[in-house]
């Protein structure tokens, strides 16, 4: 079998058989009935286009900036918790969206420490989430300005969803000898990934080093998790103590409502992701692209929208970018070309991506990602969720 893939559905059905069940299930995620995570998919095919035949572009270029970073495609890596799914994790996707020209957002809760991604990929975002105490979460953003990072992501768009009605994923806090015991069979029945990492000779790193305390170990990721469920939830106030302790780019993920879009803008932000967090927020909540045009209406003259959810083409991209985003966000399409492949694997569905944007500006005549409107898009009656609007 060629290492080539033609589509990002190819990588899911070759993450699928080379991942251990539970990892495989991990990285679906979803919450309770699935309702979002199908909506973040399904709302995309319900958008069409009206292409030209005649008089198209020679040439169409895709670069564009993001937080202050010229890239040289509108796509950027969001943010995933620990990439387990391959021995390099969050350093091979950094090579491969350093090696793409584009720019990588780097989770709190990585497996790889900000270092070691900004050395791999200059052009890295930190994530944070709002966890512990203002002191903790200060002394964060102070190291990942030390270590490099140009631009500042805050989630906060992630509700306690637990219950998916297909189960949830069985994943240990750590791998000592009972959780290997218990794991042996899904690790023997995918013997490429089992030799992936035996290679290696290290075991799937299931801590976050970038939360870890001056002097003390890294947590586990469920210990993170925990400590992130016991602290008290941001108010607006909150959101801008953290703006006033980062002096660049702030991009605030996980914006759904146009109240709320507003406010952060008030709060001194500089960019929005358009997100429900994949599906894995409260179940329910309409797909990204379906209440992307309100928010940029309201706000889009005033910082950067981004749109994260759902983009498995080079055509969801151009949808996305002509109803208002400046460029899109990817999660699941990446970490499944990082299973299937690694760092190659990353950078084919980049290219998968780059191909279909291009494809599509062919189409509708456009020279230029920055030339796309509305009017390249045809969207139904109904289509369209305004919330918190007045």
């Amino acid at each position: 079998m060629s290492g080539w893939f033609e589509t990002v559905s190819e990588a899911q059905r070759r993450a699928c058989k080379r991942l251990p069940k539970s990892v495989y299930s991990a990285l679906l995620a979803g919450s309770e009935k699935g309702v979002s995570y199908d909506d973040n998919t399904t709302a995309f095919a319900e958008l069409g286009f009206a292409p030209h035949v005649a008089g198209l572009s020679a040439k169409r270029h895709q670069t564009t900036t993001v937080m202050g970073e010229q890239i040289s495609l509108p796509v950027i890596i969001s943010p995933t918790g620990v990439q387990a799914v391959h021995p390099d994790g969050e350093v091979a996707v950094a090579r491969a969206a350093a090696a793409r020209g584009t720019a990588m957002g780097l989770s709190s809760f990585a497996s790889k420490s900000l270092g070691d991604v900004v050395a791999a990929n200059p052009q890295t975002f930190f994530q944070m989430y709002w966890m512990g105490s203002k002191d903790a979460m200060a002394r964060r953003i102070d190291a990942a300005r030390e270590a490099g990072a140009k631009g500042l992501i805050v989630t906060l768009d992630w509700s306690f969803s637990h219950g998916r009605d297909w189960g949830s994923p069985k994943i240990p806090e750590r791998l000592d000898l009972k959780a290997m015991t218990r794991f042996a069979p899904e690790a023997l029945a995918r013997p490429r990934w089992l030799w992936d990492f035996a290679k290696s000779r290290r075991l799937p790193d299931l801590t976050a080093p970038n939360l870890a305390e001056p002097g003390g170990d890294a947590p586990t990721f469920f210990g993170a998790y925990g400590e992130w469920m016991q602290t008290p939830p941001p108010s607006w106030d909150d959101v801008r103590w953290l703006r006033d302790q980062w002096d660049g780019p702030f991009l605030l993920k996980g914006v759904c409502r146009v109240d709320d879009a507003r406010r952060a803008v008030d709060a001194g932000v500089t960019a929005i992701s358009v997100s429900n967090h994949g599906g894995n927020n409260l179940d329910g909540t309409p797909a990204a692209i379906r209440a992307l045009p309100a928010v940029v209406e309201a706000v889009g003259d005033r910082v950067e929208i981004l749109l994260d959810g759902g983009v498995r083409r080079g055509s969801d991209v151009v949808k996305a970018l002509a109803l208002g985003a400046r460029a899109v966000m990817i999660g699941r399409a990446y970490l499944w070309g990082l299973a299937a492949g690694g760092q190659t694997g990353v950078e084919n569905v980049l290219d998968i991506l780059r191909g279909g944007i291009d494809s599509a500006l062919l189409g509708l005549g456009r020279s230029s990602v920055q030339e796309l409107t509305p009017d390249d898009v045809l969207v139904p009656p109904g289509f369209t969720r305004v919330l918190g609007a007045d």
